[in-house]
């Protein structure tokens, strides 16, 4: 099998929250949005992000409750400097998310914050200078000179 995610299929109690967050209040595009189903973004080269309605989401697992709020996981937004970091952190408060940890200095020699969206879903948004991500979308984790 080879190495790599194409799809990230979330639960989504609240499906119209999830649009009114991620395409009004952060300005994302959906690739598709099929109201009272699911909405699916690009996110990065060959990967789609999917919120999929809770029943929905159930339904496509063979009847298994999918409600619960995800635990665990975090999805990284990583931006150029620690002043994007709390530009994003910014607009994702105004668009309804909530600030778990406001940018701050990181162990890992980088800035980040963490928020919630409405549904749940916890990123991370970081200024990491050790890595940079290639043309191609390969993320190298050894960034010369921290750049």
């Amino acid at each position: 099998m080879d190495q790599r995610v194409h799809f990230v299929t979330v639960s989504t109690a609240d499906l119209d929250a999830a649009r009114r967050f991620y395409v009004d209040g952060l300005g994302w595009t959906p690739t598709l949005d099929v109201p009272e189903e699911i909405i699916f973004f690009q996110i990065g080269p060959g990967m789609l992000l999917g919120l999929l309605e809770s029943a929905r989401f159930a339904d496509d697992l063979g009847g298994a409750a999918a409600t619960a709020m995800p635990t665990g996981v975090t999805l990284a937004h990583n931006v150029e400097s620690p002043e994007a970091v709390d530009a994003v952190l910014a607009q994702a408060a105004s668009a309804g998310a909530q600030v778990l940890k406001p940018g701050q200095h990181a162990d890992f020699g980088g800035y980040h914050g963490h928020v919630r969206d409405p549904n749940g879903l916890v990123w991370e948004v970081a200024h990491n200078p050790g890595w940079r991500v290639d043309d191609d979308g390969t993320v190298r984790l050894d960034a010369p000179d921290g750049g």
